[in-house]
């Protein structure tokens, strides 16, 4: 059971992943909105680049988030023919152990450095400065400033808003809720776009919210069981549509929505898709897409070309950096309904709240 099989990944990445070598690399190839530029630095050979990835908790394999970095990493190995380390994070661990797995990869020779999620905000800005020739990205975060920082930013409340406006118009009961993983800003915007959306659609429908875990407590994005537990609250209090922004978290919310028939949305890749996910996904219908993978690819192809630029790279519905999913065809029915709003947001009829 995929419950199960989370559970494992987190007691198998505590085990000492940080020790291992490897090789890593990584390229690109779309639109963004990007930042001030860094020093440039002449482009090195695709085939002389080692990248290293430093995944948040749950790591390759949680069907989300982490996932979708590592499939921008893939695509670069195969198509620019880089080499690649990763390195997995571990449940409960300290900011030390973040610097600690950064410099591993900086000193070994990898460069550039992608660290996944805002959890290596301090622990970016503070390697990078100790290796100011090995250029660092960070998913997630803005706060990690320097010349040899890229970071790489999304525009979550807008593709939120969309899978708002289709819980609202799937819900039959005018009720529907959200989980979130951790009790942070960054998930406070998948929360406020996805309540903009369904308010959009039904201005009096009831939403339902809980977030699994508080900082410093990361655990929320790891732990299905509790995911199970909230879902399970929002749909005996009525709710027939929950959407999840809550990592390795989620597997529990689809458990919940198929013991209870109901619906669920996901979060970050297209859920529904996914082999992990398949014994869930007559229940998950849409999901919340967020091109991680788009922007980590950019980020290497960038950087093999020598144009990579410091400072923040936006991806948000105009450039092609967040949608939602159809697989499935449960939404096919009001696709064209969820289209209008995505104009309207392109356009700048709608501003999405971010909070």
């Amino acid at each position: 059971m995929l419950h199960n099989r989370v559970i494992r990944l987190a007691a198998a990445t505590a085990g000492g992943a940080l020790l291992m070598a490897a090789a890593a690399c990584g390229g690109s190839d779309d639109t963004t909105t990007t930042g001030a530029s860094a020093g440039a630095s002449s482009a090195p050979a695709a085939a002389q680049v080692k990248v290293g990835l430093a995944y948040d908790i749950g790591g390759r394999g949680d069907g989300s988030f982490n996932d979708a970095a590592a499939a921008g990493l893939d695509k670069a190995e195969s198509e620019l023919k880089v080499e690649k380390k990763e390195l997995e994070a571990t449940q409960g661990e300290t900011d030390a152990q973040k610097e600690e797995r950064l410099r591993l990869l900086a000193s070994g020779g990898y460069n550039p450095v992608i660290a996944v999620g805002f959890a290596y905000s301090g622990s970016v800005a503070k390697v990078a400065k100790e290796f100011p020739d090995v250029k660092f990205a960070i998913v997630d975060d803005d706060a990690a400033k320097g010349d040899n920082i890229t970071n790489l930013m999304f525009a979550e409340e807008q593709g939120s808003f969309l899978v708002g406006v289709a819980a609202a118009l799937k819900s039959e009961k005018g009720n529907v809720g959200f989980v979130g993983g951790v009790d942070v800003p960054l998930i406070h915007k998948f929360e406020a776009g996805f309540k903009a959306g369904a308010k959009a659609v039904k201005p009096d429908i009831k939403i339902q919210s809980k977030y699994l875990t508080q900082p410093p407590d990361f655990g929320g994005f790891g732990d299905p069981a509790k995911g199970k537990t909230a879902a399970q609250g929002m749909y005996d209090a009525g709710a027939d549509v929950v959407y999840q922004a809550a990592g390795g978290s989620g597997a529990g919310v689809f458990e919940a929505a198929k013991a209870a028939n109901a619906m669920a949305i996901g979060v970050d890749s297209d859920q529904a898709a996914l082999p992990a996910y398949a014994d869930f996904k007559d229940v998950i219908i849409t999901s919340m897409i967020k091109k991680v993978d788009v922007a980590v690819f950019d980020f290497l192809k960038n950087f093999t070309t020598g144009a990579v630029k410091s400072g923040p790279s936006v991806y948000d519905l105009k450039a092609g950096g967040v949608d939602y999913s159809t697989t499935g065809g449960k939404i096919d029915d009001i696709k064209s309904k969820i289209d209008e709003y995505k104009q309207k947001i392109i356009s700048g009829e709608i501003t999405v709240p971010t909070s």
